[in-house]
């Protein structure tokens, strides 16, 4: 079955905020920040603060995945962002091998400019490949984003073209359900992922505020948004996704970690239960 799980905040300490959000919520994984998403400075280091986070998730059997800060953006123009995009990715993949974590997820960034989209797609394996070769035990995640301007990768044919562009299997995908929504596609289609077999390894399970095709991303709590629960149940009962783990990033996350686990079913099984959501909401 599909391990669910949550973002947690970390600000208060890995362990005691981080692991103790973790446990109140019932995660069986979960993604935390490493430093602040929003500015390039990196967070300083505390090898006995990252031990005991090892040790603790160890402990608990709990997988751990980074969320790479969103000022990162692979396919800039500038030189500078560039520059600093891929010195804090890799940072973030040293963070992420010293927390014992198996993912980085990483936004698929912005070619800015009108026009340039397949000159950054063709320049990614060689900003990528370095990175990974640092960081062998962390399989790198890109998640396609809800497609305002150049969008390198938002809708599924565009996503194809940017793992195709990257040839590398140790990237994968990270979905998230808003995003896909605010880029247009139509998450009730059965054939949606038909073209990402084995790639999909983590997807984020948000509902979003805004209508679909609006490219805008803001989240929502399950149900509460113009996806809706009928439409993430299919979603989410596509073949493709069968064994792959969950998390939330909604501002009811503990509410909508339990409402994930009471319609899980095993693998194979058959879509879940949209009578069983609504009544679980």
């Amino acid at each position: 079955m599909s391990l669910i799980g949550t973002h947690v905040a970390v600000a208060g300490g890995l362990v005691k905020t981080g692991l103790g959000e973790a446990d109140e919520v019932g995660a069986e994984i979960i993604q935390l920040f490493a430093g602040n998403p929003r500015s390039w400075a990196p967070r300083a280091a505390d090898p006995a603060a990252d031990e005991a986070f090892r040790a603790a998730c160890a402990e608990r059997a709990l997988p751990v995945v980074v969320h790479a800060p969103h000022l990162i953006n692979l396919g800039a123009p500038s030189e500078l962002v560039l520059s600093r995009s891929l010195a804090a990715l890799e940072l973030t993949l040293q963070r992420a091998a010293d927390l014992g974590a198996i993912a980085v997820v990483v936004h698929a960034g912005s070619s800015v400019t009108p026009g340039r989209r397949k000159t950054a797609l063709a320049a990614l394996p060689k900003l990528i490949r370095p990175l990974l070769d640092q960081a062998p035990s962390v399989r790198l995640l890109i998640e396609p984003t809800a497609g305002a301007g150049e969008s390198m990768a938002s809708t599924i044919a565009g996503t194809v073209e940017y793992l195709q562009a990257v040839n590398d299997e140790r990237v994968g995908l990270c979905l998230d359900t808003c995003h896909l929504h605010a880029a247009g596609e139509d998450l009730a289609d059965p054939h949606l992922l038909d073209d990402l077999v084995s790639t999909v390894a983590l997807v984020h399970v948000n509902d979003s505020r805004d209508p679909r095709g609006s490219h805008r991303d803001r989240h929502e709590s399950l149900g509460a948004g113009t996806i809706g629960l009928p439409t993430l149940a299919a979603f989410l009962a596509n073949p493709v996704l069968a064994e792959v783990p969950m998390l939330v990033e909604t501002p009811t996350h503990q509410r909508d970690v339990a409402l994930l686990k009471s319609v899980r079913r095993p693998s194979g099984t058959g879509a879940p239960d949209v009578l069983s959501i609504r009544t679980a909401s």
